[in-house]
């Protein structure tokens, strides 16, 4: 990670402002879901839903695999150890993206990255994102701007830097 001066963070703990406009009027233009933040002409990128399926399939195969070959849990066999894997999600998910500039191993592969749009410490805004998205819901559905629920209450927004 490149060194800052005195007073700069890095760039997963700016403030981002939200799309302009979330549905655009003119027929011309392209969706929020598609543009940068700041317009077509600049700014991070709202990713698909596709994309951020992708980037989460593979965090929760990353947690299957190592609930199964590392700890040797049986979640076939029900109980409290089908929810092993959903923990070991949760705490990869909060220490990738609190320590290591906002992606996870599926967001980085995916060329995707966790930005805050609003004031608050950055980890506890990953701590809530990340268990409103272990409840899947929040994370399904999403506001206009495309944002998922998650991070629209966590303060957070997932974009293509």
């Amino acid at each position: 990670m490149a060194a800052h001066r005195a007073g700069e963070r890095p760039a997963y703990s700016v403030v981002v402002p939200a799309p302009a406009d979330p549905a655009p009027t003119d027929p011309g233009m392209t969706p929020a879901s598609t543009r940068g933040a700041d317009g077509p002409e600049g700014g991070p990128e709202t990713p698909t839903f596709l994309r951020r399926f992708g980037a989460l399939l593979v965090d929760w195969v990353i947690a299957q695999l190592v609930v199964v070959l590392l700890l040797r849990i049986d979640t076939t066999a029900g109980g409290t150890a089908a929810l092993v894997p959903l923990g070991v999600f949760a705490l990869y998910t909060v220490l990738l993206v609190s320590l290591t500039g906002g992606a996870t191993l599926g967001h980085r592969l995916f060329g995707l990255q966790v930005w805050k749009v609003r004031e608050g410490a950055f980890p506890l805004q990953v701590v809530i994102r990340t268990l409103l998205l272990c409840l899947v819901l929040p994370a399904v559905l999403t506001s206009r701007d495309g944002r998922g629920f998650h991070d629209v209450a966590a303060g957070t927004r997932i974009v293509r830097p």
